[in-house]
């Protein structure tokens, strides 16, 4: 909302929506048109719960410097039981598992996919 005074232009801010991506985006409704809106190319965060079958951890939290490498890390590099408890944060916005899947599996996705991850 902009107001003028007599000394200045006040723009006062507007509450920002928690995330870019729309609500229903989110939760699978019109997921395809909001994966537009993501940004592959931005950094991004990967939290992954622990393995207490493994010897070796085999994630826990790593960084990449693109939102489309931590993606295919997810889906074709993680077992596919670890992918529940998986998170995704780019941009100060989370995205659970069967969310990185959707961004996988959506036509903005910028990297070619593994054959076997998408059968």
């Amino acid at each position: 909302m902009t107001r003028v005074t007599a000394n200045a232009t006040i723009v006062e801010p507007t509450t920002a929506p928690e995330s870019a991506i729309p609500e229903s985006a989110i939760h699978g409704m019109d997921f395809a048109g909001g994966a537009a809106l993501f940004d592959y190319s931005a950094e991004a965060e990967m939290f992954s719960p622990m393995s207490r079958k493994a010897r070796r951890q085999p994630l826990g939290y790593r960084r990449f410097a693109r939102a489309a490498d931590a993606i295919r890390f997810a889906i074709e590099e993680l077992p596919p039981q670890l992918l529940v408890g998986t998170y995704l944060e780019v941009a100060e916005h989370r995205y659970e598992g069967h969310q990185i899947r959707r961004l996988y599996e959506s036509t903005g996705y910028p990297l070619d996919r593994a054959a076997a991850a998408s059968a």
